[in-house]
């Protein structure tokens, strides 16, 4: 693992900002290290996982 860390500013007020965006790919790295992801997933530092929150079958739109 890289030991580079990025540090958000004490400004932030625990809110971590992007410092890059891949939306083609369909993720954000933030300041603190985390990556988040169209689907709504994270992955952070530390290794773990926010999986994605979906959206039950039955609340999706039909097209016509």
């Amino acid at each position: 693992m890289c030991s580079y860390r990025t540090s958000c500013a004490a400004s932030d007020a625990g809110t971590p900002h992007t410092v890059a965006a891949h939306p083609e790919q369909g993720w954000a790295l933030l300041c603190d290290g985390s990556i988040v992801f169209d689907d709504t997933g994270e992955l952070h530092p530390d290794g773990s996982v926010v999986p994605p929150r979906r959206v039950p079958s039955e609340r999706l739109a039909v097209a016509a």
